[in-house]
């Protein structure tokens, strides 16, 4: 049987990453990663987990595990979309009557750079 205190922090890191990933707080994550990997090291030295001390912590890193999969499909769907803004923003593809694809670019606008 493992220690007591391992276990506890273990659900406790389970559930701040849970909460940061709920809020968006990207920080936290990084910080939480950190811990991650220190109590890592402490599991390596640790005794055998039980089926019941490990069996609430895998179903929480596994609900975490989605949450992230889903946080990254999001920046990703973002990251999709905002070059999609840019790409139409210098030129548009459109069709004309007979279905032939047309490009229209945008007018080209000179900016000035003020370099200090």
């Amino acid at each position: 049987m493992t220690d007591t205190s391992l276990t506890t922090r273990l659900e406790d890191l389970v559930a701040a990453e849970r909460e940061a990933l709920l809020a968006g707080d990207f920080e936290r994550i990084a910080e939480l990663m950190d811990e991650k990997e220190s109590l890592t090291q402490d599991l390596q030295t640790a005794d055998e987990f039980t089926v019941t001390e490990i069996a609430p912590l895998r179903d929480g890193l596994r609900r975490n595990q989605e949450l992230f999969d889903q946080a990254l499909a999001g920046i990703r769907n973002v990251a999709s979309r905002l070059g999609d803004l840019n790409r139409i923003r210098k030129s548009m593809d459109t069709y004309d009557a007979y279905g032939r694809r047309m490009t229209i670019d945008a007018p080209h606008m000179n900016k000035l750079e003020r370099r200090a």
